[in-house]
């Protein structure tokens, strides 16, 4: 079969590699949409694993059902997670499904730009939906982030009526935007230092859009009645991103860290006004199948508009040209790939 083998961000290349075999309890999956995640361009951590084929944010039909799989037969049209939670260790048990340890050692194999991959019997059990009637396979490739936003805002505990900044306009920054308001929030302002995705967070809901260059505090302050944000979300990487953030939450207000930095880097904090202000710092990583299931509904009855940030469509033989259009961040939002065309 074909896979988009991934060495750096501007080597992506088409190979062929055997087609996987599937063992009882497992699932063999036709990939039909894959889309390309932040997490999949973030090359400080993905290089010193390649070669390797990525993806994850995948939907498709199931091509074969391995002996004893109850619930799925050929032909079903489906979402699958890589990594899923066992739901009965410690953390499970906590409702912190996201730092159990099974969660950081499940994946398909190989990844989801290939023409097939397999599904794990734990990935079929804790990490396998049915797609309803009248989703789009490129509509599926959205569950998994919007589940990682939906569970991160719980976490956070976005409530109606707040205002909310987030920062940082891509995918899941549009996600989040959307999400917000669609769970009440009075003001909603988005951040970026593109015009592009500037003007898609307007078209997606977004009250007020910032150049994220600009003196981000004052323009909330301005737009918000002399108050700074109920709920900062920081949806980028870059360091500026939570250094605003800190300087824009309002008191009793809460920071939601939803984007990593790169490994090495470290914000200074001044704890005295944390604690005098009362600020909230959370964190939320990936997403457990509530959360998918959840987002999977609010697609279907059209709650968030995910068509609207689909930019780019390519073949598995392309695919090194859309993680060159993703990764330059400019003039694109949701880049998916076709393994079948």
């Amino acid at each position: 079969m074909k896979v988009a083998m991934y060495y750096r961000n501007d080597d992506v290349r088409l190979q062929e590699m055997p087609k996987p075999e599937i063992s009882a309890g497992e699932l063999l999956l036709k990939v039909l949409a894959c889309g390309i995640c932040g997490s999949d361009v973030m090359e400080w951590y993905r290089i010193k694993k390649a070669p390797l084929v990525l993806g994850h944010e995948l939907s498709g039909e199931v091509a074969e059902v391995g002996k004893g799989v109850d619930g799925f037969r050929p032909g079903d049209r489906v979402v699958v997670t890589h990594h899923v939670a066992c739901h009965g260790c410690h953390y499970c048990k906590q409702g912190r499904e996201t730092v159990c340890g099974t969660m950081r050692e499940t994946r398909f194999y190989p990844g989801g730009f290939s023409e097939f991959l397999r599904v794990p019997e734990m990935n079929v059990k804790n990490g396998t939906l049915r797609m309803p009637d009248g989703m789009s396979y490129d509509e599926g490739t959205f569950v998994e982030p919007l589940g990682c936003v939906i569970r991160g805002q719980r976490v956070a505990d976005v409530k109606p009526g707040q205002t909310v900044l987030v920062l940082g306009s891509g995918i899941t920054g549009l996600l989040h935007v959307q999400l917000a308001k669609a769970k009440g929030a009075s003001k909603v302002i988005a951040t970026d230092i593109s015009e592009y995705r500037l003007s898609a967070a307007k078209k997606l809901g977004a009250d007020h859009v910032l150049d994220a260059k600009q003196d981000v505090q004052a323009s909330v302050m301005k737009l918000n009645g002399n108050r700074l944000a109920d709920m900062v979300i920081v949806c980028t990487g870059a360091m500026p991103a939570f250094v605003q953030a800190l300087r824009s939450v309002d008191r009793g207000g809460t920071i939601l860290f939803f984007a990593p930095t790169d490994p090495d880097v470290q914000l200074p904090i001044k704890v005295e006004q944390l604690w005098k202000n009362c600020i909230n710092l959370v964190t939320s990583y990936a997403a457990d199948k509530r959360d998918l299931a959840e987002a999977m509904s609010m697609i279907r009855d059209k709650k968030i508009d995910v068509r609207g940030m689909i930019t780019h469509r390519f073949g598995l033989g392309d695919a090194g040209k859309g993680f060159r259009i993703f990764s330059s961040g400019e003039g694109c939002i949701k880049v998916i790939i076709k393994p079948h065309g």
